[in-house]
């Protein structure tokens, strides 16, 4: 193997440890991969991207940052979050963020393990980027909750910053005219990104002649209103990103006149098996939107796990997807006052699909909204942020087989000590679990959970705050936080040298 090869070899296996996304394999002439994943080492670099929390004048948002402690992270590194230049959500004047202000962080964290926050008010606050480098990116995570004391989407709003990316699906969109619904979109790169954005119906796609080539200028946020993409009023939408040039973060804002509102965020990837966890006890309404993009009809099996095992909803045992189709389903109080969490299968051919909740709690005036998208297993560790002392509820879901989770509450933002607990979530099984609190919290927390053994585990968080007699919340999944990546083995031939 001569020196460029090795370089080659090096500078991929570096790349693999910044971005969390490079793997590297070494074959050998015959074809046959030798190189064999040495570690899972902690990533050196992570970028998020926090949506602006809206048009209301009477948003209250607070920002929570944290990052776990994890073995063999750096010892050293920096993180921040600063404001994106924006464009005003209803589409005037294109208004961009003061350079001054963007140049000062929103947020800075000084040490892992310990939440870090930060504060905005009214409905100019921005978009904002983020960078980790080094001990402060292995899983960091930033929550972004915003009350809205009245008004249209009034309630608890809350959403997880993500990475940027390429793709995003939406399903439980809506241009209802009770419904005013945004895609955020934000760029973190010194490039433009050029995305389309398709809508899916009950009939199929809708048609659009504004939806597609939207120009997101470098370090740019701007809101598009769905509204303004069509003139058909839909209940039930599915929103697909595409990003023709460049990535951007994404997000959708559903905001009701009178059932409050709150943060779509994408489903995972269309897949055959969708689990869609942390169904509140006390939903009073249920509705189960999913969409297949591809060219076959999707038949499923409609399960829930409840804290006893799977129960078949009566009425609702299977659902049809047509292809290309938005498909909507009203499952009522599903979960009957128990913790529980949808699981789709396949009940023959397995057709990829997106799917996502809409949750409402409360009664006639006093209803409120959250969303409840499918998401990927926790993997090695999942990380949620910005939990309290009360109105904090962990759901945990064992779709397939027993597992055993560490659960680890994460010291205060402003004094106490991190705490952990194990729990065993039997298989078939969702679990309402008593989450641990910091001895002596004072402050906000964040929550770490860790499969331990067994089989897959899927989790979400819900938080609850009442205002105003109405009592919202807002659910956040937890997929694995992507704070390490499998970095192979690639050895020296130096034989090669010698022919």
């Amino acid at each position: 193997m001569n020196r460029t090869t090795l370089s080659l070899i090096a500078g991929a296996t570096a790349l693999a440890a910044i971005t969390g996304f490079a793997a590297l394999t070494a074959p050998d002439a015959s074809g046959t991969d030798t190189a064999e994943a040495a570690a899972e080492l902690p990533v050196e670099r992570t970028g998020l991207l926090c949506p602006a929390p809206g048009t209301s004048d009477l948003a209250e948002t607070s920002y929570t940052s944290f990052t776990p402690v994890t073995k063999g992270a750096q010892t050293s590194g920096k993180a921040e979050l600063r404001a994106a230049a924006q464009e005003s959500a209803d589409g005037e004047s294109g208004k961009k963020t003061d350079s001054k202000k963007a140049d000062k962080p929103v947020l800075e964290p000084k040490e892992p393990g310990k939440p870090v926050t930060g504060e905005a008010s009214g409905s100019d606050a921005p978009a904002l980027l983020g960078t980790a480098e080094g001990k402060f990116a292995p899983g960091w995570t930033v929550q972004q909750t915003t009350e809205v004391a009245a008004g249209t989407g009034r309630g608890l709003q809350g959403v997880n910053c993500t990475a940027a990316d390429t793709e995003f699906w939406f399903p439980g969109a809506s241009t209802d005219a009770d419904r005013t619904d945004y895609v955020y979109l934000t760029n973190p790169d010194d490039s433009g990104a050029v995305v389309d954005l398709e809508l899916y119906g009950p009939g199929g796609a809708v048609k659009s002649e504004v939806a597609e080539g939207i120009t997101v200028p470098p370090h740019f946020s701007e809101a598009v209103l769905l509204s303004t993409l069509t003139t058909e009023k839909q209940t039930n939408l599915t929103v697909h990103v595409n990003v023709r040039s460049g990535r951007v973060g994404a997000a959708v804002q559903a905001l009701d006149e009178k059932l409050g509102g709150d943060w779509l965020a994408a489903s995972a990837e269309p897949g055959g098996s969708l689990v869609l966890p942390g169904i509140p006890k006390d939903a009073t309404a249920v509705r189960l939107v999913a969409f297949t993009p591809g060219d076959a009809d999707a038949d499923l099996k409609v399960r829930l796990a409840s804290p006893t095992g799977r129960i078949t909803p009566a009425g609702s045992e299977t659902l049809h997807v047509k292809a290309g189709m938005t498909t909507a389903v009203d499952l009522g109080d599903i979960t009957r006052g128990e913790a529980g969490s949808l699981v789709l299968t396949p009940t023959n051919r397995s057709v990829p699909v997106v799917a996502a909740l809409r949750v409402l709690r409360g009664k006639g005036d006093q209803q409120e909204t959250a969303f409840i998208p499918a998401t990927d297993p926790v993997g090695k560790r999942a990380t949620a942020a910005g939990n309290s002392a009360k109105g904090t509820t962990l759901s945990l879901t064992a779709p397939g087989s027993t597992a055993k989770v560490k659960v680890t509450a994460s010291a205060g933002s402003e004094g106490g000590t991190a705490v952990s607990k194990t729990y065993t979530i039997k298989a078939g099984t969702t679990q309402d679990v008593q989450a641990p609190v910091p001895s002596g919290l004072k402050g906000t927390y964040a929550l770490t959970v860790e499969p331990l053994s067994g089989g897959p585990v899927h989790a979400a968080r819900t938080l609850a705050a009442t205002q105003g007699g109405i009592s919202g919340f807002t659910v956040q999944i937890l997929p694995d936080d992507r704070g390490t990546v499998a970095v192979p083995e690639a050895d020296q031939d130096l034989s090669v040298l010698q022919k």
